[in-house]
């Protein structure tokens, strides 16, 4: 763990190593994946059957891809009634929060008749992407598929790879509660490209979301436009800005949570107070003995790790929206007003008991967030996320007449001869109509 001062040329290094510490822009990396896009596209069920025996290390065919019914049945008898509760009562708290977003279309009409207007479709076909590689996380469904289904999507794919083969019960309990359609025994870039292009097996949807792994963010790119994507998300990350009022025991564990997810995770302390930081420092030694994730943790901190000594709050805060964390936590003895500095951040943690971990998994907001500097000009996962727009527009005669010389104009000033021919051909008619 690095103690660093803001105006010190390592903090700046250390800096610039967080916004591409994710890989999924290599160019090694993009075209291994481009090679596993392309031939899944164009070979279908026998490549994505390919290489998940050769990265999952089991056998697929089109007969077992999909669980079944039986298997879901069969996998939900294995939860534990405590798991399902927990589950459960996550699945409520997502879904009321989340019915706040759903959207309505709108018309407006002015004093010549004309009528403009715009229509909110749900999108067909969504599939969600859940990691199953060193974790995997029934949350990441429940945060995905609820807001699908809130817009009204009418059929919603789940991906997700399996060990041997075989549905995880907690799989199967997130994808019952946030009533997922269809189970895809698949991960990795070759159940993104499945996604995208379809296979005989797989249907193909209209948007992909969820977060991955370095090879699931590249292929999400690559298939960007083939469909839609929601973000191409990379290790999570945590900003701390801390006071002189806050608990060093809360602090370092926060950043030790973030720090578990995996060696590219980031988990970032801001402060003032040179105490607290040494403070911080002792506990996070001292916490992460007996963590099961310590050998993670500690390749995670000690190259993303860092607690940042500043002049004050404000330069912290100024240093957080350069930064534009996935989760940034306020510990500060007033909140709120620190808050109103922060432009840039997927979710914000006000206060002692309010720790990023409630945020994963119970509080009801999404976690499924920016990263990588992109909350600059990114949002949360949401309802708004399964929509599309369609503008409506209705002009009677009167009003188009009304318009057409300057929209014959604007046609010749670009130009486009054939778009004023539209207007005037339409001109002469109304005129020939009169007479």
């Amino acid at each position: 763990m690095k103690i660093l001062r803001a105006d010190a040329k390592a903090f700046h290094n250390f800096f610039a190593a967080l916004r591409t510490r994710g890989g999924a822009f290599s160019p090694e990396l993009l075209a291994d994946v481009a090679r596993i896009v392309q031939e899944v596209s164009a070979r279908g069920d026998k490549a994505l059957f390919s290489y998940t025996r050769k990265f999952d290390g089991h056998d697929l065919t089109a007969a077992t891809v999909e669980a079944t019914d039986e298997e879901k049945k069969e996998a939900l008898a294995r939860v534990k009634p405590r798991d399902l509760e927990v589950i459960r009562l996550s699945a409520e708290r997502i879904e009321k929060y989340h019915r706040r977003q759903i959207a309505q279309g709108w018309s407006m009409k002015d004093e010549d008749g004309v009528e403009l207007g715009q229509r909110i479709l749900p999108l067909a076909r969504a599939g969600i992407y859940a990691p199953g590689g060193k974790a995997f996380y029934p949350s990441t469904i429940l945060m995905a598929a609820i807001p699908a289904h809130l817009a009204g999507v009418k059929e919603i794919l789940l991906a997700s790879p399996v060990k041997d083969g075989r549905l995880s019960p907690l799989i199967a309990a997130a994808a019952e509660a946030a009533r997922v359609d269809r189970i895809f025994k698949i991960g990795g870039a070759q159940a993104v490209a499945a996604l995208a292009y379809g296979t005989e097996s797989v249907p193909r949807v209209d948007k992909i979301v969820g977060p991955g792994n370095a090879y699931v963010a590249a292929a999400k790119k690559l298939v960007f436009g083939q469909v839609a994507i929601d973000m191409i998300a990379g290790p999570s990350e945590v900003a701390i800005i801390a006071d002189q009022t806050a608990d060093p025991v809360f602090v370092a564990a926060d950043m030790l949570a973030q720090a578990e997810h995996d060696e590219k995770a980031a988990a970032v302390l801001f402060t003032p107070d040179p105490d607290l930081a040494r403070e911080v420092e002792g506990e996070i030694r001292r916490q992460m003995k007996t963590l099961s994730r310590k050998k993670i943790i500690q390749k995670s901190l000690s190259s993303f790790g860092a607690i940042i000594i500043t002049a004050d709050i404000d330069e912290a805060a100024a240093l957080t929206n350069l930064f534009a964390p996935e989760h940034l936590e306020l510990l500060v003895e007033n909140p709120t007003n620190v808050l109103r500095q922060i432009r840039s951040a997927g979710s914000v943690f006000l206060g002692p008991y309010t720790p990023e971990a409630l945020g994963d998994y119970i509080a009801g907001a999404n976690h499924i967030l920016p990263t990588e500097g992109t909350a600059r000009f990114s949002s949360p996962l949401g309802v708004y996320d399964f929509y599309k727009r369609m503008s409506i527009l209705s002009f009677p005669q009167a009003a188009f007449e009304k318009l057409a010389p300057q929209t014959r104009h604007f046609a010749e000033m670009e130009g486009l001869d054939a778009h004023a021919n539209s207007v005037q051909v339409r001109c002469k008619s109304a005129k020939g109509s009169i007479a």
